[in-house]
């Protein structure tokens, strides 16, 4: 991509682009390649039918996904609108043949952005790379079992999308609060095809922690696992019996009684049985005595 001046120091409002394919993690090495070639198929293709040149944008590789950065002179509504439906449709075209579905969260935001020799920065950068890996276009992409969703910044919502265009449906865009790491912004959420998704239900973001997926396995194997069950549920039964639990023997200073169990634990006061009564497990051939 040519420019008049590649000085680091002067910023350009352009529209930044942030494509990711999901669980990339879960490719093999032998497959990521052939990930990669889909996803710039799907890209470079919609641009054609865009009326985008190719030579016109800039493109940087990120493994599992594509940077882009589109200049001031290119309609940003042509992108919101006809290039997304053409991405859309050509992942569509990609995953009719594929067992497991490529899915694309894709993020768009127009901002300062600097050019040098190694590529593209600034805060407008930063800020549609988090929009494309939040936990809600995770969440929503999965949840929804979608093959795409876009998510757009608040200002961009606010001067693009609400006016509404040739294939732009505001309508269409749910919004959401996120916390990032430089902290709160509003975004909103769009799946292409589809009336404006439920966000509600989906878990709120939480700064600095890996957005979605399943929670990381306890390090120390099943063994751990289960230690970390059987202590969850010691402290949920405590906080019910408004009784703090830890390991020390004996009574606590303010009268509290604590308890340390290898085995199983039954606690018992003031209680009347009229009848006989068993408490515990029968395990093996033992019998229970009344």
């Amino acid at each position: 991509m040519e420019h008049d001046a590649l000085d680091a120091g002067e910023a350009r409002y352009e529209l930044v682009i942030s494509v990711d394919a999901r669980r990339s993690g879960q490719y093999s090495d032998a497959e990521k390649p052939r990930m990669r070639e889909r996803i710039y198929r799907v890209l470079e293709t919609a641009f054609a039918q865009a009326g985008v040149g190719r030579d016109t944008v800039h493109m940087e590789d990120r493994g599992d996904g594509v940077l882009v950065s589109v200049p001031g002179r290119i309609a940003v509504t042509r992108l919101l609108g006809l290039w997304m439906v053409e991405v859309h449709e050509n992942l569509r075209e990609e995953n009719r043949s594929l067992l497991v579905p490529l899915g694309l969260r894709v993020a768009m935001h127009v901002g300062p952005v600097r050019h040098d020799s190694r590529g593209i920065s600034g805060r407008a950068v930063d800020l549609t790379c988090r929009l494309a890996d939040s936990a809600v276009a995770r969440q929503l992409l999965d949840r929804e079992r979608a093959d795409l969703v876009l998510a757009v910044s608040d200002s961009l919502y606010v001067d693009v999308v609400s006016a509404g265009g040739k294939f732009i449906e505001p309508a269409r865009f749910s919004p959401a609060r996120l916390g990032l790491k430089e902290g709160e912004v509003s975004a909103w959420f769009h799946l292409p095809g589809r009336p404006a998704p439920d966000i509600g239900p989906i878990a709120p973001e939480e700064p600095g922690a890996p957005a979605g997926g399943p929670p990381a396995a306890p390090v120390g194997g099943p063994e751990a696992a289960l230690a970390a069950m059987d202590a969850a549920l010691a402290a949920r039964a405590a906080a019910a019996a408004g009784r703090r639990v830890d390991d020390s023997d004996g009574d606590d200073e303010d009268g509290a009684d604590r308890y340390r169990a290898q085995g199983d634990l039954s606690v018992h006061r003031n209680n009347v049985y009229q009848q006989p009564v068993h408490i515990g497990r029968v395990t093996g051939d033992s019998h229970r005595k009344d």
